[in-house]
């Protein structure tokens, strides 16, 4: 009989401030791909139906918790930046009544999948272990802690750059950052870890080697993309998580029976809904909780925004769509802008033959 994998609870990491991004904003806010980017990590956990989720909040935590006022969560404030230790630790009243797994991952891992953090769960059970590692082996490790295993390839601890010595940096798997373990054991732990290292700080990372001296089970989980499962950590890697979000949000698109000529240049919003047949042309941006109608033709250069276009109907290059609705069959000349200006107040304004 198949053992029943029970629901985890799901710590998010989100208080830090993201110095490297060279920006007074927190970096789970920065935008990406149409949301903040916390949004998107909310999204991986939901089909694990955690119960309950902890967001760790700390700096700019009220626009933090406004973000998040969507979702089914609660908040933990870590007032002082001591560290992942310290952060996880400041969950520990929020799961009071949990019994069971706690999964742990930060805030600013857009790029990861539910399907990998589901896989890591069963993998964590299916070996009966108290403590799952997630790690990777990105073409360059610098700035990650490495994995540290003996003659058997056993885990024997992590160890972060600024503590590793020049041979320990050569190691190329490193600490994606994301576990799976036993509350009673990551509790009872955290209180054991000491902030004796480089930065002055309780690393969540001790935990490992807490495990292994008391010979408790601890097994690792390696995804096999180092590019989904790493944080963003500077302007060029927000670029490039944006990139493969929208490459991956067209190819599902064009799975569906929507045809896109040029989707490197093309966006489409998430929260948008395209019909199967619709002709997307090289730079069209749909974006809001548009509704393109089946069989709808955009030319080059065509913005919708937060609106309604029936189907079969011809938008003309480089024309402008915003809170308005367009008739079925409707043909829209080329550089045509329609707006409500009454914004997204209902009704739309509608456009039942504009051009035709």
């Amino acid at each position: 009989m198949k053992k029943l994998i029970e629901p985890p609870a799901v710590i998010v990491l989100a208080a830090g401030k993201g110095t490297r991004m060279k920006s007074n904003r927190a970096k789970v806010l920065h935008s990406l791909f149409y949301r903040p980017m916390v949004h998107h990590v909310m999204e991986t956990v939901k089909p694990l139906q955690p119960r309950p989720t902890v967001v760790v909040v700390g700096h700019q935590r009220q626009e933090v918790e406004a973000v998040l006022a969507g979702f089914e969560v609660s908040f933990a404030i870590q007032a002082r930046q001591d560290g992942t230790g310290h952060a996880v630790a400041c969950a520990r009243e929020s799961l009071a009544d949990f019994d069971g797994v706690v999964m742990i991952l930060y805030g600013d891992v857009p790029l990861l999948e539910h399907t990998e953090l589901s896989r890591m769960l069963a993998h964590h059970h299916a070996h009966y272990a108290l403590l799952t590692i997630m790690t990777t082996t990105p073409a360059d490790p610098t700035g990650y802690g490495r994995i540290l295993r003996d003659e058997s390839g056993q885990v024997v601890r992590i160890v972060e750059e600024k503590d590793a010595t020049a041979e320990q940096r050569l190691i190329g798997e490193i600490n994606a950052g994301i576990y799976c373990v036993d509350k009673g054991f990551l509790f009872s732990a955290l209180e054991r870890i000491t902030a004796d290292n480089s930065q002055g700080e309780l690393y969540l990372t001790d935990i490992v080697e807490i495990a292994i001296k008391d010979e408790l089970t601890v097994a690792t989980y390696e995804h096999p993309q180092p590019l989904h499962a790493l944080g963003i950590n500077s302007r060029a890697e927000l670029a490039a998580a944006e990139a493969l979000l929208r490459a991956r949000r067209n190819q599902s698109l064009m799975q569906e029976g929507v045809t896109i000529f040029e989707p490197a240049t093309t966006s489409v919003d998430p929260r948008a809904r395209i019909e199967a047949d619709c002709v997307l042309g090289a730079g069209v941006q749909v974006t809001g909780a548009s509704h393109l109608g089946r069989g709808c033709r955009l030319e080059p250069g065509v913005l919708v925004h937060e609106s309604i276009i029936g189907k079969n109907a011809q938008l003309g290059a480089y024309s402008v769509i915003r809170y308005t609705k367009i008739a079925e069959h409707a043909t829209i000349e080329p550089l045509t802008y329609l707006g409500n200006p009454q914004k997204n107040k209902p009704p739309y304004t509608s456009q039942p033959n504009a051009g035709s």
